[in-house]
């Protein structure tokens, strides 16, 4: 049953991989993945496809550090930007660190072009905490996704050298 799962999850993350997305595809993708679409989710996917435009990888041509911060519920982030970038535990190509963001982040993720070594850093600050919650209880998947996707100052990112 899991080579089944892992079968299922390299198809979805391939496809995702292959092209854009629509946002209800994305809704679909991470629902089916994660569970649920929760806010977390199209926050990790925002980050990824951010990522995928920055270091314009070939397939599976990056990799994903995710370090959580102190007070984060779960690392649910690190699965949508496993849907926007293709990188997967099973590839050995993403992974959830023991250590944890610094204080004050809600989460950091690493994201590296496996090929050129060069990469971005995302940090999202704890203080987006409140509006995250109130997202997750107030709005639909569909309005979770745009107010994600729209939300201005939601992470900073800054390049990181090989």
């Amino acid at each position: 049953m899991v080579r089944i799962g892992c079968v299922v999850l390299a198809l979805l993350i391939g496809a995702t991989s292959a092209g854009a997305e629509t946002k209800e595809q994305w809704i679909e993708l991470g629902a089916r993945i994660h569970g649920a679409f929760g806010v977390l989710i199209p926050i990790g996917i925002r980050i990824g496809l951010d990522a995928v435009a920055r270091l314009k990888p070939e397939p599976r041509g990056l990799t994903v550090t995710f370090y959580s911060g102190e007070r984060a519920p779960c690392p649910c982030i690190v699965d949508g930007v496993m849907l926007a970038t293709g990188a997967s535990p099973g590839q050995g190509t993403l992974q959830v660190a023991p250590e944890t963001a610094p204080a004050g982040q809600l989460a950091v993720v690493v994201i590296r072009n496996r090929k050129t070594g060069e990469g971005v850093r995302y940090a999202i600050a704890g203080s987006w905490g409140p509006k995250i919650i109130e997202w997750n209880g107030s709005l639909d998947p569909s309005a979770r996704y745009d107010a994600v996707m729209n939300a201005e100052g939601l992470f900073t990112a800054e390049a990181v050298g090989p």
